[in-house]
């Protein structure tokens, strides 16, 4: 167990798949984090040779060292702290060429993070990206992050939120194919990611009193039902229910309108989307890298950036490092928002 002290609060991050562009983007970050006048400390949970081999390649980031749990400071100025937990061979650490053994000790990092997390040990959990592809090849079948950190931290109602400096919104539903979509929007599922994003709002965004805008599913919200009865049996009821609750949630709007900007900013501190691209399009055409994915519900803070592996430019030195640094800031805000309590019940 490592020990709790009253220091800034302690994050973790997962190091991410070994061939991709993880380690690259968690380095950088945390260099730039160090520069903060209050940082956090850090540990990041991977592998020691890949994260070595990585800062040789970018020459001037702190050198990564091992980690003794012991050691709370964590100071940045020392180097950037990792907890080794794997050792992989040289094969498995190549830029731009996962393995199965890679997607493996990818997914240990994440299930020690949740775990420590779980525990009380850390205030935070960071995730670098992942191929969901190679954590399927290495026996691991979960559709991302998200369902695995849930199952772990035993959350019964989750969602994916993402944030960014214009935008933040909520997801119904993931990651499942459109065709599956309407059968999953009823309207507690609605009604519970309402709640969510409103209480993450107030309670870690610091927005007092929350105005939510609710998508509609289809064209033109339904238009009463000419073209669908998702809005009538499901997104509509779960709006209302939301208002009874004291949140102000208005729709459901047209999703081709939701994100006009008339005076240059939205008229709604969140958004609840029905579907995996109909919020994410709009996010990322305008955030892409700057934007946070975050776990509502989870019993812990969670936080990633919005990309992926982008294993065609690991190693080259080219990977940007904005969305990282965000996740890793919002994580830290978050968990400073909640005053250092690692483990906390609900979101």
């Amino acid at each position: 167990m490592i020990a709790r002290t009253s220091a800034p609060p302690l994050i973790a991050i997962s190091m991410g798949d070994p061939a991709g562009v993880g380690p690259e983007v968690v380095l950088k970050a945390v260099a730039s984090i160090a520069r903060a006048r209050h940082p956090p400390r850090v540990v990041v949970i991977g592998d020691l040779n890949v994260m070595a081999e990585t800062a040789r390649r970018l020459r001037r980031v702190p050198r990564p060292y091992l980690w003794n749990p012991g050691d709370a400071a964590l100071p940045l100025t020392r180097g950037i702290a990792i907890m080794p937990a794997s050792d992989l061979p040289k094969m498995a650490r190549r830029p731009g060429h996962p393995t199965a053994e890679g997607g493996d000790a990818c997914f240990r990092y994440v299930v020690m993070g949740a775990r420590m997390a779980m525990d009380g040990e850390i205030d935070a959990l960071v995730t670098a990206p992942i191929s969901k592809e190679w954590w399927d090849r290495a026996g691991h079948h979960y559709p991302g992050h998200s369902e695995l950190l849930a199952e772990i931290g035993k959350a019964r109602r989750w969602r994916m939120m993402f944030a960014g400096g214009q935008l933040k919104l909520a997801l119904v539903t993931v990651h499942m194919g459109l065709k599956e979509v309407s059968a999953k929007l009823t309207r507690p599922a609605v009604f519970e990611t309402i709640r969510l994003l409103h209480r993450h709002l107030r309670e870690n965004a610091r927005v007092a009193s929350p105005r939510i805008a609710v998508l509609g599913f289809n064209p033109h919200a339904g238009e009463n039902g000419l073209f669908g009865d998702e809005e009538i049996r499901a997104i509509a009821p779960a709006i209302r229910a939301a208002r009874r609750a004291g949140i102000d949630a208005f729709g459901p709007i047209p999703p081709d309108t939701a994100f006009i900007r008339p005076a240059g900013r939205f008229n709604f501190d969140g958004a609840v989307a029905m579907y995996h691209d109909q919020g994410l399009i709009p996010l990322k055409t305008l955030e892409f890298d700057r934007a946070v994915n975050v776990t509502l519900g989870l019993p812990f803070v969670r936080t990633s950036p919005d990309h992926g592996t982008a294993m065609d430019i690991a190693g080259t030195g080219r990977a940007n490092p904005s969305s990282m640094i965000a996740a890793l800031e919002y994580a830290w805000r978050v968990a400073q928002a909640r005053g250092g309590a690692a483990r906390r019940r609900g979101e």
